[in-house]
């Protein structure tokens, strides 16, 4: 699976290219043939102020780091202000770690002062999405990289300006003076948060804050990944991965409504992979492509964007029905057999999810196909998937098998509820596909269980101090482990360097990772009970499973505006509804 990450990666690496994006004017001294190179941010930069300093090595070399706190305004000045004041002598050097609050995207703007001497200075900057990895050094041991991002890197701070650095996700910023005998004043160190301004149209309350927490966390971990492209994470890997853009395509609906990245992101990776090429070099990220764009379909109603897929829809359907035999089993090869990296080495759990999501994928081409009016195309990819019903694979040795087993209907979800899923509660399940997980367990009609797995594996890394889903996590993890947000107390555990594996091993693990936020997606449609029925949002079910909460209420977004629900469980377990829905969109039984 290492092998298969790292040629994914070169083939993207070395395929990104500008294109055209935000819309904007250069100035008119510039030539039109720049112009009409020149690619426009659709991003807002806003400017955060550190809310703690955590720590100092040779704190008596450093005066004034309170200073640092107050709020700036990143203009250089001559005028006495307040500063921080580093000063290194006497073979000391001083060191500080702050902390933003939680977990940005961007980098660090540094303002300075006047000083005796106007030779730059050099200082070491670490960012960190826990305080272990902003204190860490680079070994194998330790896991920690530069790769796709910049996390720990040497910049030389100007006399009396401004100097802006960094790309990546943190939360904590170690600075270490990298020379002898030099007086450093600075007036502030600011983060440089670079995401969308945009509006959060969706939302969720219930009487249980733990779980209004997770729904907001699950949000705010995607919009940190919808920046140009939606990409999978802002420390690593940066990419459009196209399987996990399935749940976050979900969570940026309910929670933002469409969004000019999610269509980039998936024209992008059609355009990137010329057929018979598998996305991302891995056979399961084409079944994504086709199921994101059944879901995006049905959300937007939009039949000419859908015509801008056809051809290449068809032509990957076709590919797909010569990987299945007469009797109905997927043999799909060429590409990596992947479903999520904590079943990638469970042979029995990847051929029954594949074929799951396989079947799935037949049934969402052959509805797409129909609204494009290839009625001949879409009844071979029924006939297909119909052939597909009559195997059942072995998905008994993971959940995320039984989930896509049973949301494929392939065996009652009943079934697999109670043979896989509700075994052992949150044990076994992941950040990616404990979404689908959510899903089967909520088609069985276990929402009590459900809702209690959400709030002990996510609501886990809240516990850890987490302010971001992370890319993988283990409910055990918790024993004896130390808080994230915290310097590592003796005797405790650091999560982020003690766990994680293949590619994510100790401080490369990435802790905000948009294919974690589906308790967010699935909060607002099984939970607040919104369902489209038909494409565009036309037509929706309101469908509310409070399971043990008393009341939820919130908004969900659609192309017509939002929808607002409230929901209270009576004393006789009944559920009281109150449903406003914008005009265009009908509520139907």
């Amino acid at each position: 699976m290492k092998k298969l990450f790292i040629c994914a990666f070169l083939v993207y690496a070395a395929s990104l290219q500008a294109q055209p994006m935000g819309k904007g004017n250069l100035p008119p001294v510039f030539p039109k043939e720049v112009a009409e190179k020149t690619q426009f941010d659709t991003r807002t930069r806003a400017y955060i102020s550190p809310v703690r300093v955590m720590w100092t090595q040779n704190g008596d070399l450093i005066t004034g780091s309170e200073n640092l706190l107050l709020q700036g305004n990143g203009q250089a000045t001559t005028a006495n202000t307040p500063k921080t004041v580093f000063v290194s002598k006497e073979g000391k050097r001083p060191s500080i770690l702050l902390d933003f609050g939680r977990e940005i995207h961007g980098g660090l703007q540094f303002v300075t002062c006047i000083r005796a001497s106007t030779k730059p200075v050099k200082v070491r900057v670490r960012l960190g999405e826990s305080v272990g990895e902003a204190m860490c050094e680079i070994t194998k041991e330790n896991g920690a990289t530069n790769d796709h991002a910049m996390r720990d890197y040497t910049i030389e701070l100007p006399w009396l300006g401004v100097c802006e650095v960094g790309n990546s996700g943190f939360r904590f910023v170690r600075i270490d003076m990298l020379e002898d005998d030099v007086e450093l004043p600075i007036k502030e160190i600011r983060a440089s948060l670079l995401y969308r301004d945009i509006p959060y149209l969706g939302s969720f309350r219930s009487n249980d804050p733990r779980v209004d927490s997770i729904w907001a966390t699950g949000a705010y971990t995607l919009h940190l990944n919808l920046q140009e492209y939606l990409v999978e994470a802002p420390k690593r890997d940066r990419l459009v991965w196209l399987g996990d853009l399935h749940p976050e395509v979900r969570t940026a609906l309910a929670v933002f409504g469409d969004n000019e990245a999610l269509s980039r992101g998936l024209d992008f990776a059609r355009d990137e992979t010329p057929l018979p090429g598998w996305m991302n070099g891995m056979c399961s990220y084409s079944l994504w492509w086709v199921l994101i764009h059944r879901d995006y379909y049905m959300y937007r109603g939009d039949l000419n964007y859908l015509k801008q897929q056809q051809q290449y829809l068809s032509d990957l359907m076709k590919i797909l029905m010569s990987k299945v035999d007469a009797e109905g089993r997927e043999h799909l090869d060429g590409g990596g057999r992947f479903l999520d990296w904590p079943t990638s080495e469970d042979t029995l759990a990847v051929n029954a999810g594949l074929h799951a999501l396989m079947l799935m994928t037949f049934e969402a081409g052959a509805e797409m196909l129909n609204a494009l009016g290839d009625k001949e195309l879409a009844a071979q990819c029924t006939a297909t998937a119909d052939r597909m019903k009559k195997v059942t694979p072995d998905y008994k040795t993971s959940k995320q098998s039984a989930a896509l087993i049973a949301l494929a209907g392939i065996v009652p979800a009943e079934t697999a509820n109670k043979e896989v899923l509700e075994v052992g509660g949150a044990h076994g399940f992941s950040t990616f596909y404990g979404y689908y997980m959510l899903k089967a367990q909520a088609l069985a009609g276990d929402y009590t269980d459900a809702i209690q797995n959400m709030k002990d594996y996510w609501g886990g890394m809240l516990d850890l101090g987490a302010t971001t889903f992370w890319e993988d996590f283990d409910i055990n993890w918790k024993k004896n482990a130390a808080r994230i947000d915290e310097l590592i107390p003796a005797g405790k555990v650091d999560v982020h360097r003690t766990y994680g594996d293949y590619c994510y091993k100790g401080y490369r693990h990435s802790l905000a990772h948009g294919w974690a936020s589906g308790p967010t997606a699935w909060l607002s449609e099984y939970v607040l009970g919104v369902k489209i029925v038909e494409p565009g949002c036309k037509a929706v079910k309101i469908e509310p499973n409070l399971g043990g909460l008393e009341w939820v209420e919130g908004t969900v977004p659609t192309p017509y505006g939002v929808i607002k629900v409230r929901h209270e469980k009576q004393a006789d377990g009944k559920i009281k509804s109150k449903i406003e829905v914008p005009k265009g969109v009908k509520v139907v039984k």
